[in-house]
């Protein structure tokens, strides 16, 4: 596929200008030849980017990260792939690839058929009860098996990892963990675009996990990192979309991130029967957990305390029960004074404090309802 020479962008605008009147037959014929590939709206979604308008492009159909290894580095400023990352086998390496072409604010831009597209694709284009059956079918070979060990390995014999059902959570998980951000999405027709800026290099996540139990990375006492063990509610990779959220969603009442599209449809149910909290309690054996305490936290969601309660609350072990089942808090500031009424409280009296926390936060978890999000 054509690309284009990176651009100085500090070169005097009149000289860009006049350059690229120049190439206007070259423009229209690259829109033309990505219209022809994609659609109209998709050319039109590209070339709305004025970082494309700048050079420094190269565009590519492809889902293997081989014919990205051969580019040279240190030569384009964007990446623009044609081809939707479902038929990518090895997502991550595919992505950590895109990263090592780009400098630090580049361009990245390509799409996906996400879960919830595909289920309405499926759903409306087959007759009632035979759709269903379909869709059942599809969700077990292509995104159930695709994460088992050892059946994964003749799934992706079997389909070279084409047409993978991949949902938006991970599918954006996958991309932060690799150094991008999203700065831009759209649906348009059966996909999803997106256009992501690199901001590092990436983590390399050596070891995901897929399976009904996850280990999550929290604050505890003195602010030492622990794992805490809970039930999955989230697709994978969820766990590095929590800026992501924030930016977009704010919270919701009881503290928790709005309209959060990472909690699967299982998920809520188990965090309504409070499923999904059970195996932190490996962690109370372990001595990383009490029973009742402040709520082990992410370093993103304890940067939204305020300071002092920040520094105040690494003082303390955090409990499998937080104050939160007790007070019912709304709103992150009614939950941050909930926190600091507990621990002054325990500061005082710490045994009957969490005996009376303990005995308040059951009643109203068998009786109340009072759930997690």
């Amino acid at each position: 596929m054509p690309s284009f020479v990176y651009y100085d962008q500090e070169q005097e605008i009149k000289e860009f200008a006049l350059e690229n009147i120049k190439n206007f037959d070259y423009w229209n014929k690259l829109r033309q030849i990505i219209t022809e590939q994609a659609g109209s709206q998709v050319a039109d979604y590209i070339f709305d980017q004025q970082a494309i308008l700048l050079g420094g492009n190269l565009f590519i159909a492809t889902s293997t990260r081989f014919n990205l290894q051969n580019q040279p580095e240190k030569t384009y400023q964007n990446l623009i792939n044609i081809k939707r990352v479902n038929d990518v086998r090895y997502l991550n390496k595919f992505f950590e690839a895109v990263n090592s072409l780009l400098p630090i604010e580049g361009i990245y831009i390509n799409s996906v058929e996400t879960y919830t597209i595909r289920k309405e694709r499926i759903l409306t284009r087959f007759p009632l009860v035979l759709n269903w059956i379909i869709y059942f079918f599809d969700v077990l070979f292509r995104r159930v098996f695709p994460k088992l060990p050892f059946i994964k390995k003749i799934y992706f014999w079997m389909t070279q990892g084409n047409n993978r059902v991949l949902s938006k959570a991970e599918t954006f998980g996958r991309l932060y963990s690799c150094g991008f951000e999203v700065i831009s999405e759209k649906q348009i027709g059966k996909d999803l675009y997106f256009i992501a800026r690199k901001t590092r290099t990436p983590y390399f996540d050596f070891n995901p996990t897929y399976g009904p139990l996850v280990r999550l990375e929290r604050l505890g006492k003195d602010g030492k990192p622990i794992k805490v063990y809970k039930a999955r509610t989230m697709h994978p990779y969820a766990e590095y979309l929590q800026e992501y959220i924030y930016t977009h969603n704010s919270l919701d009442d009881g503290g928790k991130f709005k309209n959060d599209f990472r909690v699967t449809t299982l998920g809520k149910f188990m965090r309504k029967v409070w499923l999904d909290e059970l195996p932190m309690l490996i962690n109370v054996m372990k001595g990383q957990l009490k029973i009742v305490g402040v709520r082990p936290l992410s370093k993103h969601y304890l940067s939204l305390y305020p300071e002092d309660v920040q520094k105040r609350r690494l003082n303390y072990k955090p409990g499998l029960i937080p104050p939160f089942y007790v007070d019912l808090p709304k709103t992150l500031e009614e939950i941050v004074e909930s926190e600091i009424r507990y621990l002054d409280a325990w500061d005082k009296k710490p045994w009957r404090t969490d005996q009376r926390y303990l005995r308040i936060a059951l009643y109203n978890i068998l009786f109340k309802k009072a759930r997690s999000q």
